[in-house]
């Protein structure tokens, strides 16, 4: 990660949380701009073009900006980044403001997977459980896996609760293994 990623991402989650932002609204628009972004070729071409000044590129973004239902300080976000010629590193800036917010509000991305989809009521279970591991409020992210036979693994940054039937049946082989 380059130092002036960082920065946008901190100036970024600062105006969030100085305006009291709703973030999963931050975080869904800047997923649609993303995701315009990379499937229009000629977005890329325009906005990555030297010889197009800044204020036609700003008025093509204030094109997508209400179609996409930007509030202005994600607007203006990426209007900084167009200003600064850094629109190209947009993703990686996206994915460290991600950090930024979640580590300013006490948030852990948990990634919780299992052989099925899980009910609602055993989503909560898990989401209170991870919570109750780390101490922060979580944010879940589930997955599936039908390798795991059963059971859940539960991945919280660098920590993995392995509670499933694979991860037992590992566990079991290497016990044989050493005797």
């Amino acid at each position: 990660m380059s130092v002036f990623t960082l920065q946008y991402a901190r100036a970024l989650a600062d105006v969030v949380i100085a305006d009291k932002l709703d973030t999963n609204e931050v975080d869904r628009q800047l997923a649609e701009f993303q995701a315009t972004f990379s499937d229009s070729k000629e977005l890329r071409e325009v906005f990555a073009n030297p010889s197009i000044d800044l204020g036609s590129k700003l008025k093509v973004l204030d094109v997508i900006a209400p179609r996409i239902g930007m509030m202005k300080q994600v607007r203006n976000f990426l209007a900084v980044l167009l200003q600064n010629d850094r629109i190209h590193a947009f993703d990686s800036v996206a994915a460290e403001y991600g950090n930024q917010i979640n580590l300013r509000l006490h948030i852990s991305q948990a990634e919780i997977t299992s052989v099925r989809e899980l009910t609602a009521e055993e989503k909560s279970k898990m989401e209170a459980k991870a919570a109750s591991l780390t101490g922060v409020t979580i944010r879940p992210l589930y997955k599936q896996d039908p390798s795991l036979l059963g059971g859940v693994v539960l991945r919280i940054g660098d920590t993995i609760y392995d509670g499933s039937v694979r991860g037992r049946l590992e566990e079991l082989r290497e016990k044989l293994l050493a005797n």
